[in-house]
């Protein structure tokens, strides 16, 4: 005969081995929250660290006049570039371009933070010639409007009550290319996560 040492020590080995079925919650789950990014109209573009380009550019082609929208940027905007000096490249906000290659011709508002602001700018390509001009600082965390306007051979842009012009190649009604979305650089990729939020009026 075994002592009882023995075989009690044989069934905690068993019953410490056996599968155990996971309890099963059947109670109903609460409603899924939409994000906000959603319900209140804006879209929420990512600028993944290590990237230049957001998380959503799909090919959309335009035909238009002018460019309305709503921006928001939070905390994820203040950023410090790896070389000193590429902390005033500009990176590119919303915008389009005129024709199949935007480094021809387009318009875009872009923006930048260095000296404890963040700033917006207007920002072209003319006849691959680029230039760009500041618009205004702007606070973190507040809705801010914006707008590009053709008209004739200018570009006119506003942020909020500030506004600026800067030429234009053609001198068509209407500006057809594609539109252009929030892209890091410069030089540099997105040193982290950077969020915006933009809603098209």
């Amino acid at each position: 005969m075994k002592p009882l040492p023995f075989i009690l020590g044989i069934a905690v080995l068993i019953s410490s081995c056996s599968k155990q079925t996971p309890a099963i919650n059947t109670s109903p789950s609460a409603p899924e929250t939409i994000p906000s990014a959603i319900t209140d109209g804006f879209i929420t573009y990512i600028l993944k660290a290590g990237s230049h380009y957001a998380d959503q550019n799909p090919i959309k082609a335009l035909a238009i006049s002018e460019m309305n929208f709503i921006v928001k940027f939070d905390s994820s905007a203040i950023y410090q570039t790896v070389s000193p000096e590429n902390q005033y490249d500009i990176n590119k906000l919303y915008g389009f371009s005129e024709g199949y290659d935007h480094h021809i011709n387009s318009a875009r508002i872009g923006w930048a933070y260095h000296n404890s602001a963040l700033r917006l700018y207007a920002y072209v390509y003319k006849n691959s010639e680029r230039l760009s001009r500041e618009i205004s600082t702007i606070p973190l965390n507040t809705p801010v409007k914006c707008s590009i306007t053709i008209s004739g051979n200018n570009y006119f842009f506003t942020v909020n009550d500030a506004k600026t012009t800067l030429p234009r190649a053609l001198s068509t009604e209407l500006a057809n290319g594609y539109q252009l979305y929030p892209y890091f650089g410069g030089d540099e990729v997105a040193p982290h996560d950077i969020r915006i939020k933009i809603k098209v009026l």
